[in-house]
């Protein structure tokens, strides 16, 4: 061992045996938030908004179902107005036959019964911007890599966008969780036919993805802002894995809700694909 080594060792010992002071860090428990998780889509069917408050961060509490709320949406034609499920408080939905337009921008309104934190209203806006077309989609096996690959056919419009993709098998929705979604710009084939770019992978070793011959695999493709993009880009790195030693501290994930709510408020329209998974 060189001089060099044993000076590093030394130091690296010293910082070790002066790191053992304790402190004590005043963290603020009486400071809750709304939590805001809705959409609205060109499909006619109810649309849901998700309302919740965040729970004590020393205790681990979940977040708290926010009932009794006044919740509108409202474009340049007419407002909507979502009711409470009955038997689910804090679920919020629109009537069975609500379909959203593209082009038009969609803005959230919530009244709540009780404030929160001093705040009672709340609003959030999102543009609904024109899906497409989405050709078809096809999966293979990747010997490589031992999953599935999902891969889709589309021609992109030469303008600056983003998409969204999930996957359903035999109508079952694989990608249900934010961590789960595969969102993209359009930066490598902007303007350009896809032609089967790989747009989601299943993974055998989880019985839901395993696919069987004569499985149906669709394809379900949205069209999201920018600001919703990075929203979600955002909420998958902070969910993903973080290094404790050289990973920095957590950054605030920002949504679209006013007045320091937690969330996302999404307009978008979408497109399906179907295919049969042969081997």
């Amino acid at each position: 061992m060189n001089w060099k080594h044993i000076i590093i060792l030394v130091g690296v010992v010293l910082i070790g045996f002066g790191c053992t002071e304790r402190i004590d860090i005043d963290l603020d428990e009486t400071y809750s938030r709304l939590v805001v998780d809705g959409e609205i889509t060109d499909e006619a069917k109810a649309h849901k908004v998700k309302l919740s408050m965040t729970g004590s961060f020393l205790g681990g509490e979940p977040d708290i179902a926010v009932s009794g709320a006044t919740i509108t949406i409202e474009n340049s034609r007419e407002t909507i107005t979502l009711s409470e499920l009955e038997g689910m408080p804090g679920i919020y939905l629109t009537d069975p036959d609500v379909a959203g337009i593209p082009g038009e921008t969609y803005k959230l309104r919530i009244n709540l019964k009780e404030e929160i934190n001093g705040i009672r209203e709340y609003t959030a806006s999102s543009e609904m911007f024109a899906a497409g077309p989405l050709d078809s989609v096809d999966v293979q096996w990747i010997d490589r890599w031992e999953v599935f690959e999902v891969m889709c056919y589309a021609l992109d419009p030469p303008t600056e966008d983003f998409y969204m993709f999930d996957i359903y098998r035999n109508n079952i929705h694989l990608t249900d969780t934010i961590s789960e979604k595969f969102v993209v710009d359009d930066r490598l084939y902007n303007g350009q036919y896809t032609n089967g770019i790989g747009v989601g992978y299943l993974d055998p070793e989880n019985p839901d993805e395993n696919l069987q011959p004569g499985d149906t695999i669709t394809l379900r493709l949205a069209r999201i802002t920018k600001e919703q993009t990075y929203y979600i880009w955002e909420v998958q790195e902070e969910t993903g894995y973080q290094n404790p030693l050289f990973g920095g501290p957590p950054a605030n994930v920002v949504g679209n809700i006013s007045d320091g709510a937690i969330g996302y408020f999404g307009a978008y329209s979408v497109k399906y694909a179907s295919t049969e998974y042969h081997e």
